[in-house]
């Protein structure tokens, strides 16, 4: 017997249904796998930031259009608001040498524990030459030194650096001797250029963290971001420093089993003044990469508002799942049964993503990180 309101009572049946529902649409990892041709990864961008080509996906209408990323502006107007991720990828690869045996041995930083103690979590490679209390040597003049304190996974190691000068000192160090952590699909087909310092960044980015790019803002140009504001497009900022957890292979069929890994966000007052008076004002907003709609949607209120955040979030969002903030998106084309084809496939409706993958295998786009773009309306 139910004792409160009959208008509660029906709407708790509402949501157990709602809920019973979704538990059986739950989707498994199986069902995202598709054949990705080699030729299709993008082994270098575009010539110009704006200029890779760019697929819009209509969830309306069910109908797709082929165009250049520059395009991109004819679909927003005055008041709409685009959520751009900011973080900035540090150097994070450094090749070096084991201590007595001159073993060549890559290490990637993931991630800095103790600024004080030059703490780093790492990964190294070939991790079973490497044992605790092993030293590192990196640079022609052995510029800095590294001692294993840890084993925390089969590749996983923590460093402490053994370096004598102050912090500022040692970032520079780092990153004189540190080379651009491009994606290992990418590492397969070529070596890592000097160029890429610079086209594996976006053009907004400002603080350091991430040790992968978010890709679907390298597509912008300072020209395009200028072109939206003369025609009314507000950008708000967000900071999440994407790790490789984003890239982790999943390896459990059932999807509510997968853990993500945790990575550093910021969601400032501002940015959320700039969002929720869009949404209040019924305007587009379109997040800017998987990243960017992590974050907002890892610190939305129960009104379904932006709220600002300082913290972590391993938030893993994958079909069915109801989006709070963004309704617009622009993303890359991702690997099969990956996280971020996950959330893409939650916001376009599986089978209309899974055609539109179809259809850009077809049309020769390109993949990856590198390659091109989709905006989903």
């Amino acid at each position: 017997m139910c004792f409160t309101s009959l208008s509660v009572c029906i709407n708790f049946a509402k949501q157990f249904i709602t809920f019973s529902h979704n538990i059986f649409k739950i989707m498994k990892l199986s069902q995202f796998r598709y054949k990705l041709p080699q030729e299709l990864i993008a082994e270098f961008p575009s010539d110009q930031r704006d200029e890779s080509k760019l697929m819009i996906l209509n969830r309306k209408t069910q109908t797709i259009e082929h165009k250049v990323f520059k395009d991109v502006l004819n679909y927003f107007d005055d008041g709409d608001v685009f959520i751009l991720n900011n973080t900035k990828v540090f150097p994070a690869l450094l090749y070096g040498e084991k201590e007595k045996t001159g073993a060549k041995i890559t290490v990637f930083l993931l991630r800095e524990l103790n600024a004080e103690s030059r703490l780093w979590d790492v990964l190294v490679d070939p991790a079973r030459k490497i044992r605790i209390g092993n030293k590192l040597y990196f640079g022609d003049n052995d510029d800095l030194v590294a001692e294993v304190i840890d084993n925390t996974t089969s590749r996983g190691r923590t460093l402490r650096f053994l370096f004598d000068g102050t912090y500022e000192e040692f970032k520079k160090v780092l990153k004189r001797l540190g080379e651009t952590p491009l994606p290992e699909e990418i590492q397969r087909l070529r070596k890592i250029l000097p160029e890429d310092k610079e086209r594996y960044q976006t053009i907004y980015a400002k603080h350091e963290g991430a040790v992968v790019a978010p890709t679907a803002g390298l597509h912008f140009s300072r020209e395009l971001i200028k072109r939206l504001e003369i025609k009314g497009v507000s950008f708000a900022e967000i900071t999440l420093h994407a790790g490789l957890g984003n890239f982790r292979t999943i390896d459990v069929e059932d999807l509510t089993k997968h853990k993500m890994d945790s990575e550093e966000m910021y969601i400032l007052p501002q940015t959320c003044d700039i969002v929720n008076k869009a949404k209040e004002n019924k305007k587009n907003i379109c997040a800017i990469g998987t990243t960017s709609m992590k974050a907002i949607e890892s610190s939305v209120t129960i009104s379904g508002m932006l709220k600002p955040y300082e913290g972590w979030t391993n938030k893993f969002i994958f079909p069915p799942y109801d989006f709070s903030i963004a309704n617009r998106m622009i993303t890359n084309f991702h690997q099969p049964m990956s996280s971020m084809q996950m959330m893409v496939a939650s916001f376009a409706g599986f089978d209309f993503l899974m055609q539109a993958y179809k259809e850009a295998i077809e049309h020769k786009y390109k993949f990856l990180t590198y390659g091109d773009a989709m905006l989903i309306i």
